[in-house]
């Protein structure tokens, strides 16, 4: 019992730092363009060398 002394506040802590990172992502732009990466990766570039 004496433990959640500590691991309340733990867990509230990591929680509030896990929120704080998701929405500084979200004003940083991180989702803006969720489509275009993965179709980056299928198309053929004719300006990078082949080799």
């Amino acid at each position: 019992m004496n433990m959640l002394i500590f691991l309340i506040p733990i867990a509230l802590f990591l929680g509030g730092l896990g929120l704080f990172a998701f929405l500084w992502s979200l004003k940083s732009g991180q989702y803006d363009d969720l489509d275009g990466a993965a179709w980056r990766v299928i198309t053929e570039d004719e300006d990078h060398p082949a080799g």
